[in-house]
């Protein structure tokens, strides 16, 4: 969980239902539904995982992807596609493409195939944070500081790792309850100030010089030279 992925998806209804599942199973979603839009913000990242609609308006997926790899961003990327051309299918793994899955498709499949691509990525190397002596892994969920296991929920783990995967970048509460608990509007509550607060007791973090940071009436950041 809190794993962050990038759906560039241009069917509207596609692209809420493949969020949605990913949402619940812990997942942090970026969705763009244009492939400048997703050009830039896969080259911007960082990213676990890509998943990629090759029909998608602006540059087409396969062209989004071609960009990727000449640029040396080595992201696991899943295609998905309508069409049931094998030369296609072909052309995207040529590319670079991890797998790729054709519409329709079940969504219990396309999680299956996202761990499956987050383990080979992980074979290759581990994803794991590090900010001074804590450490997040981001594939076993194992949360530590100064080799002291902590222990986090779901959603705090998600919040941890969605401020510690863009160091230095403010987010406003409204952006922390989109990406965490995947609502689209301000719930009116004090709940990520109870969830910051959660995470910083947990992590013991220093309130003279703390990792996760208060712009005060703006957000929340996580110390950009605070992450390894």
């Amino acid at each position: 969980m809190g794993v962050k992925i990038l759906l560039i998806e241009d069917d509207r209804k596609i692209a809420e239902f493949v969020a949605k599942a990913l949402g619940e199973h812990g997942f942090v979603v970026d969705v763009s539904r244009d492939g400048s839009e997703g050009l830039a913000l896969a080259l911007e990242g960082p990213y676990e995982a890509i998943l990629l609609d090759i029909m998608i308006p602006g540059p087409d997926g396969l062209s989004i992807l071609r960009r990727l790899r000449e640029a040396g961003n080595n992201v696991p990327v899943l295609l998905l596609t309508a069409r049931s051309s094998p030369h296609e299918r072909v052309e995207g793994l040529n590319l670079g493409a991890d797998d790729y899955l054709s519409k329709p498709f079940y969504l219990d499949e396309l999680i299956a195939r996202v761990h499956a691509l987050l383990r080979r990525s992980s074979e290759r190397g581990t994803s794991v944070l590090h900010a001074g002596d804590l450490t997040v892994n981001l594939m076993t969920r194992e949360v530590s500081r100064s080799g002291q296991l902590i222990e986090l929920s779901a959603r705090e783990f998600a919040l941890l790792t969605c401020l510690m995967h863009s160091p230095g970048r403010v987010f406003t509460r409204t952006q922390l309850c989109e990406r965490v608990w995947n609502y689209h509007h301000d719930p009116g509550t004090n709940l990520v100030d109870v969830y910051i607060q959660r995470v910083r007791r947990k992590i013991g973090d220093d309130p003279a010089h703390p990792l996760v940071e208060t712009l005060r009436g703006v957000g929340y950041r996580f110390r950009k030279e605070g992450l390894a």
